[in-house]
């Protein structure tokens, strides 16, 4: 069995009743990192152009409002599929808008469980931002982190049941939901809380015509990568080492479908459910969540770039140029942090000069942002400041 299905949420242990001590004692993962103001200017300013600009993203399904929880004391499973064979943008937009949606208020919205390989490098925060996923409020997926987060009344929870593996199944296997953990459906039995449905739409040409190989992931595991995906844009890799960040102009599209009560999907306790009778829910839920999608992608999903649009709205606003393609993303996303920063130190609202002569500005500030476009010689940089403080084992 590939390395890449241990990077998924474990399936769950014996039962426990309630906030045992264990959970207690974890519950400092709510506040480790975890900075509401870094979501909000995430959401506002990198949203704001990745998302409104490139990426075109939008939510559908929210005519009627927000989820209300069906159980007050616990916040709701949103699920979804991953996909892309690309760096996580679908799951970082859909972070973003879900937020804006809800007016940059965390209470309705919700924070990432997400693969641990995502914070155990900077090389794996976009563009060296350091502890970017955990700032933004993902928490790393383990059962224990999952269960621990079900405790959390501040916010609600967003889970890919598919883990690492359905967003490096490889293009021939797009829209084909992988296997589900049953460790949230474990959850949601045992708390009695609702799983939202929202299917992503397009994020399979994030990174199209790619493809993965096991002894090769198991390769990149070893040094905190989730997996490695191999195309055309692979080999182009050592010459321009901004393209390990890179997506294609995929229009990213979010669509609620539907609320499913796994807690009414048993007659059973969870402790009387056996680990096979838990995946056979888990795989009642995937079949669900397959048709969800399938319904989605012939609705949304014909023209996965509408290169007409992409190109059109670039040129509409133009005045953001540079940074609405992605070779000015390590721009972007330095000038983001830098304007982040001081505003946390002089208390006011964070300003990201993106003028006429900025990229010049930032490049002298941010010299590094100059190793991205330097063939090989341009990585070391990149590689030593990535893994300095590594926490791969």
């Amino acid at each position: 069995m590939s390395d890449l299905t241990k990077t998924t949420i474990e399936d769950p242990p014996e039962p426990s009743n309630g906030l045992t001590e264990e959970l207690r004692q974890n519950q400092k993962i709510y506040d480790a990192y975890f900075e509401l103001e870094f979501a909000r200017a995430l959401s506002d300013q990198i949203a704001g152009i990745l998302g409104k600009y490139y990426f075109r993203a939008k939510m559908v399904g929210f005519e009627d409002g927000i989820d209300q929880r069906n159980n007050p004391d616990r916040p709701l499973v949103y699920i979804s599929n991953h996909s892309g064979m690309s760096f996580p943008w679908d799951g970082m937009m859909l972070c973003a808008m879900f937020l804006k949606l809800n007016n940059y208020e965390l209470k309705n919205a919700f924070r990432p469980i997400v693969a641990p390989m995502l914070s155990m490098s900077t090389l794996m925060n976009p563009y060296l931002v350091k502890d970017f996923w955990k700032r933004a409020g993902a928490v790393d997926a383990t059962f224990k982190n999952f269960e621990t987060m079900l405790h959390y009344q501040d916010a609600n929870l967003l889970v890919y049941p598919e883990g690492v593996p359905g967003i490096a199944k490889g293009f021939s296997k797009r829209y084909q939901l992988q296997r589900f953990s049953s460790s949230f459906m474990y959850n949601c039995i045992k708390y009695k809380t609702d799983a939202i449905v929202l299917v992503t739409v397009n994020g399979e040409y994030l990174h199209p015509h790619s493809y993965n190989f096991d002894w090769l992931n198991r390769l990149v595991n070893k040094i905190g990568i989730p997996f490695f995906p191999i195309s055309w844009v692979t080999f182009l890799l050592p010459f321009q080492p901004w393209l390990f960040y890179f997506a294609f102009p995929a229009k990213l599209t979010y669509v609620r479908t539907r609320r499913i009560k796994p807690y009414e999907m048993t007659d059973k306790s969870v402790e009387e459910l056996s680990r096979d009778e838990l995946q056979d829910l888990a795989e009642q839920c995937r079949l669900q969540v397959q048709e969800d999608l399938d319904k989605a992608v012939e609705k949304y999903g014909k023209e996965p770039y509408s290169f007409k649009e992409h190109l059109s709205t670039i040129f509409k606003n133009f005045h953001l140029f540079p940074y609405t393609i992605p070779q000015a993303w390590t721009l972007l996303f330095n000038e983001f942090e830098q304007a982040y920063d001081e505003s946390k130190k002089t208390g006011k609202p964070i300003n990201m000069r993106l003028g006429r002569f900025s990229t010049l500005r930032i490049i002298l500030q941010h010299p590094i942002v100059l190793c991205y476009f330097i063939p090989i010689i341009g990585w070391i940089p990149i590689l030593i400041k990535g893994y300095r403080d590594s926490k791969i084992e």
